[in-house]
């Protein structure tokens, strides 16, 4: 039976995928690299940890790679995060996992403090009972150790729970620990490629996943 429902926040609850792939496309301009938008957008779901090596050598990566993550942090806060905008119906759909006997956790690869003001923005701040950030995690998706201490949190097994998430790095990094994912459309990612990382059904966004529940692994299990 399914106990927990552990949602990606980026992409998934939030509209953000843009904003944060324009805040590292400045942040790599500034440091003097010009790289494509589309390019960078595809990597938006990854941790810094994870998504700079893609673009950086080994040499530029232990030269500024420190100093980059940290300006990006920092423009992306003063720039970009007043636009972020949450997604219809999450708050919604969260009472209702809520009032269907379901626990509900957060597992970003966000920055601790960017969690906290988007459980604002999406106006959920009372329903989350458990959250991993970046901070809880020695590396982030596409690697599992921010879902692992999630799961540590709510002190249950990956069997009893599903993840929902919008990149294909949430299955990835979720199902090398066991753990099923539900694939949302609405951060951007073609439904071929989430469907080849391993998801297992998919929705348009967290509002068609409230709307066919019912059909849902959580409701069925």
């Amino acid at each position: 039976m399914i106990q927990a429902v552990i949602f990606d926040i980026d992409g998934t609850l939030v509209d953000s995928v843009d904003l944060h792939a324009k805040a590292w496309q400045e942040a790599f301009e500034n440091f003097g690299k010009r790289i494509p938008f589309k390019e960078i957008r595809h990597q938006i779901g990854k941790g810094g940890d994870q998504l700079m090596p893609v673009f950086l050598t080994d040499e530029e990566m232990k030269r500024f790679g420190k100093e980059l993550e940290e300006y990006r942090g920092e423009l992306f806060k003063r720039k970009y995060l007043p636009k972020v905008k949450a997604f219809p119906r999450v708050r919604e759909l969260f009472q209702f996992l809520k009032a269907n006997g379901k626990r509900i956790a957060l597992a970003s690869s966000a920055k601790e403090d960017e969690l906290k003001r988007y459980k604002q923005i999406a106006d959920i701040e009372d329903l989350v009972e458990q959250e991993s950030s970046a901070d809880d995690a020695e590396r982030s998706k596409p690697h599992p150790d921010v879902f692992r201490a999630t799961l540590k949190s709510l002190r249950i097994e990956p069997a009893e729970a599903v993840a929902v998430g919008d990149s294909p790095y949430d299955a990835e990094a979720a199902g090398k620990i066991g753990l099923r994912t539900i694939g949302v459309l609405s951060g951007g990612f073609p439904r071929e490629e989430l469907v080849r990382a391993g998801c297992i059904a998919i929705f348009k966004d967290v509002a068609d996943l409230l709307e066919h529940y019912d059909e849902t692994i959580i409701a069925q299990e």
